[in-house]
């Protein structure tokens, strides 16, 4: 029973869900030194729930052995039920933070060129041509809902080390999702989506991995200059390290439970040790 609970909490996309409040709450909390706005985490929740449930729910094979796809298979309405009540929850919070809808706007349509490749239309499918295109929007969008956002909402200016953090979370997200494109190569190979890992070769995916790493942390030592703690940027700095251990096994290992788990997990899980050891 409490395997399938856990399962379900995974595989439902709750838990990517709980992952970005997270990591909104984290940027209220280095940057704006705030209680995060409850109207903003509420219409990320609901989003991130609407929009991976909306991928899942067009994803129905895969070339990788995956407990995943076998879930889904047995459980595909959940992600239609998900997608609609993820819909519903961010048509209710949107209207509370309709003062923003432009910026709320752009973090939908960045979200939605992630999964339109999948979409069964000639004009969608054009976009699995343009190599960069997965990656990036991914990464893109998780930065953007996480760290611009709050600020943008908070109506605080892009100072130093505002821009310096957005720019440090958004190569560390793309360096993950280049762990996830190795495990999605085949997949994208056979569906003719371009990625970088089907357009690098090996050498060249490592070297951008390891370079995207070296810009996070490079953009998170440079916080210490502005006022951050040693404890805090060593605390921030601890998922890229887990990061780069497991990359070479990631790319032979393609366990759900290392990817939808760990891997997005390290994704938040410098704002959990700061949560733990505020405790």
């Amino acid at each position: 029973m409490v395997s399938k609970i856990f399962r379900f909490f995974v595989y439902s996309n709750l838990f990517i869900a709980f992952c970005a409040i997270l990591m909104i709450n984290q940027t209220y909390d280095l940057l704006l030194h705030s209680q995060p706005n409850k109207y903003l985490l509420g219409f990320v929740f609901s989003a991130t729930i609407c929009s991976y449930s909306f991928h899942w729910y067009l994803t129905s094979e895969s070339l990788v052995a995956s407990p995943r796809i076998g879930w889904l298979k047995k459980n595909r309405n959940f992600h239609l039920v998900f997608f609609m009540i993820g819909l519903i929850g961010c048509a209710v919070f949107f209207f509370y933070l309709l003062p923003h809808w432009y910026w709320l706007l752009v973090s939908a349509v960045i979200t939605f060129l992630y999964s339109a490749p999948k979409i069964p239309h000639p004009y969608f499918r054009a976009l699995r041509k343009v190599a960069i295109g997965k990656t990036v929007f991914l990464s893109l969008v998780w930065m953007y809902v996480t760290t611009v956002l709050p600020v943008i909402i908070a109506g605080m200016p892009f100072t130093v080390p505002i821009v310096l953090f957005v720019i440090g979370r958004f190569f560390f997200i793309y360096a993950i999702c280049i762990m996830f494109d190795f495990r999605d190569r085949a997949d994208d190979q056979a569906a003719g989506i371009r990625s970088m890992v089907t357009w690098f070769s090996e050498k060249g995916v490592n070297m951008l991995f390891f370079s995207a790493l070296i810009v996070f942390a490079v953009c998170t030592v440079l916080l210490g200059y502005y006022g951050f703690s040693a404890p805090t940027i060593a605390l921030l700095l601890i998922p890229a390290i887990i990061a780069a251990l497991i990359y070479d096994y990631s790319k032979t290992n393609f366990s759900d439970y290392l990817y939808y788990l760990i891997l997005d997990g390290l994704m938040m899980f410098s704002a959990l040790l700061m949560v733990v050891f505020r405790i």
